[in-house]
């Protein structure tokens, strides 16, 4: 006999690429993975995957009952949540990957009251600031924050995010404000590694124009990034939600180029072939409340 945790235990490791993997996507151990993998192999008295010591394969068998897998657990989820919805509560897991400066700073506390409110969730939280793929990850819905593009997912709006340069107080002192773009080349950098960070771009008035400074430091986090600019090393370029406390406090300075930096939006993206769960139209709406419009970390706006 089929058991649903052999199922959603194949469906995890076909997804994760790996059975230590898909223990951690499933929250137990890998020898209980592998276990019930045998299991479900057993039941169906077929080989569904072949295991090496490297990495793991689908055999013939397990790639006919993957597709079927997968229509299963759909349907099981599906039913599952009309339930919920028929009862107006919101149950079962809840997957969801987010920037790690972001979720920590302003996504984590916004959860809180969130899950207070709904007990029959069990949230799932992966920091990442790579562009994680949404399906192939296993997850509900990603945060993301950049240029909203076409893409495969349906993205909406939380809130939006301005981009500003900034430096300490004692850096500008030092090394002088930069009033230009010609400027602002000549200074040091503080830079993000991923996704052509080492740029900054800005809105011209038909294209826009990327800038790059002289690198100090090129890091992959923006809290590290905003701490390297209160400490002195340069210039950075940084969201909103990341420096308005240091900027209200006099810690850093904003700096002003003479033209604004490309903007970018903060968006709760999903599959576009899956009907979105109550559970995450229910968090967008929250998030949106928890945010603001505008939200509460935008700087006042500067005069022209």
């Amino acid at each position: 006999m089929l058991k649903l945790e052999g199922l959603t235990a194949f469906i995890a490791v076909v997804e994760a690429g790996t059975f230590s993997e898909a223990a951690r996507r499933l929250r137990i151990s890998k020898s209980m993975v592998s276990q019930r993998v045998a299991d479900l192999e057993r039941s169906l008295g077929a080989r569904l995957v072949q295991r090496t010591t490297r990495k793991l394969a689908l055999t013939e068998d397990g790639v006919l009952f993957h597709r079927r897998a997968l229509r299963i657990a759909a349907d099981l989820t599906e039913a599952t949540t009309e339930l919920s919805e028929r009862r107006g509560a919101l149950v079962g897991p809840l997957r969801l990957s987010a920037p790690v400066s972001f979720g920590v700073l302003h996504l984590a506390p916004a959860l809180y009251p969130f899950l207070r409110e709904n007990p029959g969730l069990e949230l799932t939280l992966d920091l990442d600031d790579r562009f994680v793929d949404a399906a192939a990850g296993g997850y509900d819905a990603v945060i993301r924050h950049g240029a909203l593009r076409p893409s495969a997912l349906v993205a909406k709006r939380l809130a939006r995010s301005s981009r500003v340069l900034v430096a300490s107080p004692e850096y500008l002192a030092r090394a002088g404000r930069p009033r230009d773009l010609r400027a602002l080349e000549t200074h040091r950098a503080i830079v993000f590694t991923h996704r052509g960070g080492a740029d900054w771009r800005f809105v011209g008035s038909r294209v826009a124009v990327s800038v790059r400074g002289v690198a100090a430091l090129a890091v992959n986090s923006g809290l590290v990034m905003r701490d390297a600019a209160i400490a002195g090393l340069g210039i950075s370029l940084l969201p909103t939600f990341l420096v308005h406390d240091a900027v209200a406090a006099g810690r850093l300075e904003v700096v002003d180029v003479g033209l604004q930096p490309e903007p970018a939006t903060l968006a709760l993206a999903y599959p576009r072939d899956r009907k979105p769960p109550a559970k995450v139209v229910a968090l967008e709406r929250a998030l949106r409340r928890s945010f603001g419009d505008p939200p509460y970390w935008d700087l006042p706006r500067r005069r022209a």
